[in-house]
């Protein structure tokens, strides 16, 4: 079975999901590769839309029994029996921001996925899809080392699973303009 590193876009995904891969000597499956690579991306203004039914068939035949699979869609081309645990890296909202603009996101690009954050959506739909076998880590701040040894006591079975709750931290901020067009 496979161990998932997912998260919005800006945690460190990708670089964790390396520094794991090496440890471990897991092949790694980056999901958003194999969408561009199947030619499932659908450019719409300024984002990329993605297939998921076809992606979801796609990752299918993809997946060996022991692999590491990355990619902040894989709670909607993953199917539970297919994983044996995933970990949703979150990080502070306002830390994404400053990422995102390293980025050249646009502003309407920033506040959804900060606010996408904020809501803790990759997290929701990873547990509504997984259920128990996922596990959040705040990675706010933390080195590479230190969120690579928590990820790997998670998957060595010292189930660490931080709640995480930025909603909270932005209501007292009074700051939800700031993440979302309302």
């Amino acid at each position: 079975m496979s161990i998932v590193i997912t998260g919005n876009p800006g945690v460190g995904k990708h670089t964790i999901t390396k520094k794991i891969s090496e440890i471990l000597k897991l092949s790694v499956i980056d999901i958003n590769t194999i969408a561009k690579d199947a030619g499932l991306f659908e450019e719409s203004e300024n984002t990329n839309d993605v297939n998921t039914a076809e992606l979801e068939k796609v990752i299918k035949e993809k997946i060996s029994s022991c692999s590491l699979i990355v990619g902040h869609l894989a709670p909607y081309v993953l199917l539970p029996d297919q994983v044996k645990k995933v970990i949703v890296l979150r990080r502070n909202p306002y830390d994404l921001i400053s990422v995102y603009r390293e980025r050249a996101y646009t502003e309407e690009k920033i506040r959804e996925n900060a606010g996408s954050e904020v809501l803790g959506v990759i997290a929701y739909d990873a547990i509504n899809q997984f259920g128990k076998k996922v596990f959040q880590l705040d990675v706010t701040g933390k080195s590479i080392s230190e969120i690579t040894d928590k990820v790997l006591d998670i998957i060595n079975e010292k189930e660490i699973n931080e709640e995480v709750d930025w909603l909270d931290l932005v209501i007292k901020q009074n700051d939800l303009k700031k993440f979302f067009a309302y």
